[in-house]
């Protein structure tokens, strides 16, 4: 896990080593642990004292806190005030992105997904081609379609009128938009035409994610069989778990084959549901995620959500309509602070915001702290606060305590 520090080309900052008492790979603990960063890159990692290869680099001595890699969120519409897909214009759409990014980066997420709610598919497309130079440029992740072809059954905060039913052509349109830019795609498989969907999508290199669905338990599976691999916020918009109708909750939860997204910020789940579906899944299979949206990080008050009105009080967001959740206004340093007090033991709930998320999305140079990697850190107090964070071997700015924080349910 260690190496020499290589030659440093010409102007390039030098090798800078970071020791704490804690340094959490993304897969094993190392106490006291220690990351040699070159070049914006991991380029070694080590437990106990650093090789006397890096004695001649700047050391930076954490003392007892925790690092761990940057956090990896599947799941994020907006923050800061901001939300991705809103603008009029390609100006204004990258604009709010930057501001969301920004926003997440500083309570450690160093890798952002840019979720879409359902929209016009014209504005669908346009959003997708100009969030298109944030994803090929690295700031974004990719972009995750959470509509339109959901059941209005449950629907959350999509807006109902805008729902349809998934049809080849409108999936062409959307993910072949710029090929690669569309990471994650929501879908309801038991609409007409629902499986078919998941294999074009597929067949587009993006993941395959079932949500927003009345699906039956045969038919997430049938989905699964297609080539869906993840669930999208399990338990919420989708029918809840009876003892002779199990649908796609348990469906998806006990299939090797899915990761199963998780909401830790007290709302979306009670703490014992997490904890349990934590423990079913494991941490390879389980990924936290924010579905974070523009209220956070910002005051309460009245924001849009798409189409919708969404009111956040206490930071809590619901559709003024109908009062369903209108996503969170979650950080993942707070989602790893409510897994852990709902009692998913600490290393499993790195995991799920860190190496199983980037899995999902293909990528071995994020979420974890492995020589090659990008360095992103995270540095956690005792109260697992955040208190540091580097992307790509340089420190960003880290959020004030946080306006709103919504209470354990």
């Amino acid at each position: 896990m260690s190496s020499a520090p290589p030659a440093d080309p010409a102007g390039a900052p030098g090798p800078t080593v970071y020791r704490a008492a804690v340094v959490h790979t993304g897969h094993i603990s190392l106490r006291p642990g220690w990351v040699a960063v070159v070049d914006g890159a991991v380029a070694a990692v080590g437990e106990g004292a650093p090789d006397a290869a890096w004695a001649a680099a700047e050391h930076v001595d954490l003392g007892e806190r925790t690092v761990v890699p940057g956090f990896v969120d599947l799941h994020c519409h907006g923050g800061g005030g901001a939300a991705f897909g809103a603008g009029h214009d390609a100006a204004t759409v990258v604009g709010d992105a930057r501001v969301v990014a920004a926003t997440h980066r500083a309570h450690g997420t160093t890798t952002l997904v840019a979720s879409l709610v359902t929209a016009p598919l014209e504005q669908l497309h346009a959003s997708v081609l100009a969030l298109a130079p944030l994803v090929e440029s690295g700031e974004l992740a990719g972009v995750h379609l959470e509509g339109p072809w959901l059941s209005p059954l449950h629907r959350g905060a999509h807006a109902p009128a805008l729902l349809r039913e998934p049809l080849l052509d409108d999936v062409d349109l959307l993910l072949g938009a710029r090929p690669g830019v569309v990471a994650v795609v929501t879908i309801a498989p038991e609409l007409p035409g629902g499986l078919e969907a998941v294999r074009r999508i597929v067949e587009h290199g993006a993941v395959a994610a079932i949500g927003h669905t009345d699906a039956d338990a045969a038919t997430a599976v049938a989905a699964v069989d297609a080539g869906a691999t993840l669930a999208t916020h399990l338990f919420n918009a989708m029918p809840p778990v009876h003892h002779r109708a199990p649908g796609p909750v348990l469906a998806l939860l006990e299939d090797d084959r899915v990761t199963v997204e998780l909401i830790a910020d007290g709302v979306h789940l009670h703490p014992l549901t997490l904890q349990h579906a934590a423990r079913s899944a494991g941490p390879r299979r389980t990924a936290l995620v924010t579905d974070a949206m523009a209220a956070t990080g910002v005051a309460d008050g009245e924001y849009l959500l798409g189409a919708l009105v969404v009111d956040v009080l206490d930071g809590v967001a619901r559709v003024r309509d109908d009062g369903a959740i209108a996503g969170s206004t979650l950080t993942l340093d707070h989602a790893l602070q409510g897994a852990v007090a709902a009692g998913v033991p600490f290393e499993d709930a790195v995991a799920a915001l860190t190496t199983t998320p980037a899995r999902v999305l293909g990528r071995t140079d994020v979420g974890a702290l492995e020589p090659g990697a990008r360095a992103d850190l995270v540095v956690l107090d005792e109260a697992l606060a955040v208190v540091a964070v580097v992307q790509g071997g340089r420190s960003v700015a880290v959020a004030a305590p946080a306006l709103h924080q919504a209470s354990q349910a």
